[in-house]
């Protein structure tokens, strides 16, 4: 159970919310590269922590994430001209820059200087493997660049894809640290996906449907560690990492590659699930790659020209209750990605935490919920930097490992939890 208040405080992201005065500390995925593909290319819209903006890349290729909305009468610049340096509105030709800075007001003389009076909301985005990062916050207080493994490696190693769930980006993100529901709504993929099957462990997520659950806090967030029984005298343990504020790596299963995923709010009742899949030491394979495109793993296919899932709330997710009968998909949902969006998304826009009922499963869930709340009040009060910031604490790895039972998994897979380049993922 969750009082109200403490819900409020971590769903609510508007730009004056604590939530939201946290998520500006940090650099979040925006754009995938490819949808400002080069220089003058259409404006794309964006919403993102409440905020209705416009991304676009100049002539000398800058790019910048404005306010939608010019400054004059408060058209859209979607329909804007982006050309000769910067982004003209339609309606009176008034310019803006990369920044959102006003750069000309065709009505008005130049030596007026009333243009420069003239700026926009502005952010900087910064291209980084295949994604485009904006930093929301205060521009004196900008962090370093991000550093996490997937965006990092060479561009054959690493995929990413995104999608639009319609519920608050914290039910979302639990779901992302939940160990427990794999060996019930996903068991039917462990077998069948391409991107799942065939690893050893999928053996004790299906023998062993009663994980006894381990937390630890890292310095950048919780290494949450699921235990089942392996062999005799040995535990499988599958350890997630959640690195603050929303950032959930999930162990890896055999040589496969490793997953994970940013949940970054749109608004209160939205948000976009980013999704990675990577390999550390070695490129991805054609199959796997097309798996991905094709939906598999993580991922999911979406409508051409929107990020919204082919299957969503209002086709029923494309439910099969003749194949959750067969036990070919648990839920009668396909895909692990949209067995997990379509029950955060039954929960309504915004989940009533007061009415749950915790179990010891939960408690990755708890010691979230509870670092987020402290480190948004430290922020509030105190202008403490949270964890997460600093990309020491972004250079991590999930493991999943069999380990005597007599072994704590915090001391025998210290160097295992961190990246290690040219070492591949500890999996079994």
């Amino acid at each position: 159970m969750l009082r109200k208040e403490v819900n409020d405080l971590l769903t609510q992201i508007g730009p004056e919310t604590p939530m939201g005065a946290m998520f500006r500390q940090y650099w979040i995925p925006a754009l995938h590269a490819e949808e400002l593909p080069e220089n003058d290319c259409p404006p794309v819209r964006v919403k993102l922590l409440s905020e209705r903006l416009i991304a676009f890349r100049d002539s000398d290729g800058k790019m910048g994430l404005i306010d939608e909305f010019c400054a004059h009468r408060g058209v859209s610049l979607w329909f804007g001209r982006n050309e000769e340096g910067g982004l003209r509105c339609p309606y009176h030709g008034w310019k803006y820059d990369v920044t959102g800075q006003c750069i000309e007001v065709p009505s008005e003389p130049e030596e007026s200087g009333f243009c420069q009076k003239i700026k926009l909301a502005g952010y900087p985005l910064v291209k980084i493997g295949d994604i485009l990062w904006a930093y929301m916050g205060d521009k004196d207080k900008q962090p370093p660049l991000p550093e996490w493994e997937f965006a990092t490696v060479p561009a054959e190693q690493t995929f990413s894809s995104k999608r639009w769930q319609e519920c608050n980006w914290l039910q979302a993100m639990e779901g992302g640290i939940d160990s427990s529901h794999v060996s019930w709504l996903h068991s039917g993929d462990l077998k069948s996906d391409p991107l799942f099957k065939g690893a050893a462990g999928n053996k004790y997520n299906q023998q062993d449907k009663k994980p006894f659950f381990e937390v630890v806090e890292s310095d950048g967030g919780l290494y949450i560690g699921a235990r089942r029984n392996a062999e005799e005298g040995h535990y499988y343990w599958r350890i997630t990492q959640w690195v603050m504020p929303s950032y959930t790596m999930i162990p890896p299963r055999g040589d496969h590659p490793v997953h994970g995923h940013f949940w970054i709010p749109i608004d209160d009742e939205n948000c976009w699930a980013w999704s990675f899949d990577y390999h550390p030491v070695r490129a991805l394979t054609k199959d796997e790659r097309q798996a991905m495109i094709d939906g598999h793993g993580v991922h999911v296919k979406y409508t051409p020209g929107t990020y919204r899932p082919l299957a969503n709330k209002d086709n029923d997710y494309l439910m099969d209750r003749e194949a959750q009968k067969r036990g070919e998909t648990y839920s009668g949902v396909a895909g692990i990605a949209m067995q997990d969006a379509s029950l955060q998304e039954s929960m309504g826009p915004i989940v009533d935490r007061s009415k749950e009922n915790l179990v010891s499963t939960d408690n990755g869930i708890i010691m979230a919920r509870h670092r987020l709340r402290k480190a948004a009040i430290a922020l509030a009060d105190k202008g403490e930097v949270p964890q997460g910031v600093d990309p020491v604490h972004q250079k991590v790895r999930s493991v999943a490992i069999v380990l005597p039972a007599d072994k704590p998994f915090i001391d025998a897979c210290k160097a295992d939890l961190t990246v290690r380049p040219g070492v591949k993922q500890t999996s079994v």
